[in-house]
């Protein structure tokens, strides 16, 4: 893999007694978003600090592009740290100055460029942050939508290598917190800087990042990408993965992991020996391309369409369905056979192609940033179980089932 961008080798941080991040190691690197998970008052904020130089470590190594910052002059030390912009959590704009005076402030407090260049550079982040009508507004005249906007096109005003954004999705409503981090995904793409996220809300790291940063019990426990996080086996994840878990339920309306390995023991301790229950596996083939094409908030209403439409179907006979996967969905058929399972799958199918897949397209049209067609298919896999069985390899058996029961091609949108 590439030098990373910044990287922390066995960084410790006291204050007095306390010990807040203790032989720390980890690798950002350049070009990708970075989510830094944890629970609050875990450190969160003092390894952001040490990222953009407030603060030192006590024992320990930071180094940018592969250089320690302790071994850099001066000049290359402010050189690295003026690449680094901020997007505060609560955007942080000034109610006495206008939209465009808020994106220009940076370059008129830290730069000695001209009039002329600063208008040029605030006007260009303007029309491509698409707040030209707001450009001469007041904050306390536009939306919340718009506010944060303005936050991120004031931090990409000085054209920063790194952006670093702290909770951004703090206090807002799920529908709210899908928008932001859309807003993020959508402009680090454009603009291709490497974008820091913190936060112990924990957000939608499936559909955002590249890689993950677990920060738990003063150190990183785990980095990676978010389909290495779901292996993982740790017991942070029984106190920091909640707040995923429930994003989840918040976006799909399905139950939580939790919620349905709760539900799931419960069934077992009511079936004796001999009963069996059927697993039913769905997988979104092609969400990537929807992500790409359309973005993640089209993304991420695809998905909540998907959820709603397997909920709708099999809640009605019994069943219950949770999100597994980014894009596979898993649902448990209590006292069903193979066969039985197999004649309600039929029904499932045929009602999908007739309706489910139009619902899922129409989900992700409605928040699409293009008019363009994203192929993609539906699988469906089910397998027999029984409460002898652990039910991950029943759902093995059932995903190595899968086949294409629908899909939407450009040509005839079905």
């Amino acid at each position: 893999m590439d030098t990373p961008l910044i990287e922390f080798k066995d960084v410790t941080k006291r204050f007095g007694d306390r010990t807040v991040l203790e032989h720390v190691n980890l690798q950002i690197y350049e070009g990708q978003v970075t989510t830094i998970i944890g629970l609050s008052g875990s450190g969160k904020s003092v390894l952001l600090k040490h990222i953009i130089g407030l603060l030192k470590p006590d024992e320990g190594t930071i180094l940018f592009r592969g250089k320690p910052l302790t071994g850099m002059k001066k000049r290359e030390t402010s050189e690295s740290l003026a690449q680094i912009s901020y997007m505060f959590q609560d955007n942080a704009l000034f109610d006495s100055m206008t939209v465009y005076e808020n994106i220009a402030l940076p370059l008129r407090e830290t730069t000695n460029l001209s009039r002329a260049e600063i208008d040029c550079r605030v006007m260009a982040r303007i029309e491509q942050t698409e707040l030209g009508d707001a450009a001469h507004k007041y904050p306390s005249e536009i939306s919340g939508g718009m506010q944060k906007r303005v936050a991120l096109a004031r931090a990409l005003v000085i054209d920063p290598q790194i952006v670093l954004f702290d909770e951004p999705t703090s206090g807002q409503d799920p529908v709210r917190k899908n928008a932001i981090l859309g807003m993020i995904a959508q402009y680090q793409r454009k603009f291709g800087f490497t974008a820091i996220l913190v936060s112990h809300e924990i957000p939608d790291v499936y559909f955002i990042s590249n890689r993950i940063l677990a920060l738990y019990n003063r150190t990183i426990v785990f980095q990676g990408t978010p389909e290495e996080l779901e292996h993982f086996d740790h017991p942070f994840k029984d106190e920091v993965i909640k707040s995923i878990e429930g994003l989840q339920e918040e976006l799909t309306g399905l139950y939580s992991k939790r919620q349905f390995k709760v539900l799931n023991h419960a069934q077992l301790k009511r079936r004796t020996l001999g009963e069996t229950y059927s697993v039913a596996v769905f997988t979104l083939k092609g969400l990537n391309a929807i992500i790409a094409t359309l973005g993640h908030e089209a993304a991420q209403e695809a998905i909540r369409s998907m959820g709603v439409f397997i909920d709708k179907h099999f809640s009605a006979i019994g069943g219950f369905s949770t999100r597994r996967h980014t894009s596979e969905f898993i649902t448990v058929l209590p006292y069903s056979d193979l066969a039985e399972a197999e004649i309600i799958l039929q029904d499932f199918v045929k009602d999908f192609q007739e309706q489910g897949i139009r619902d899922i397209w129409a989900g992700a049209r409605k928040r699409a940033v293009t008019d363009a067609c994203v192929e993609f298919t539906i699988l469906a896999g089910i397998a027999q179980g029984q409460p002898i069985v652990e039910i991950d390899s029943v759902i093995r058996s059932a995903e190595q089932q899968q086949r294409e029961i629908a899909w939407l091609w450009c040509d005839e949108r079905r």
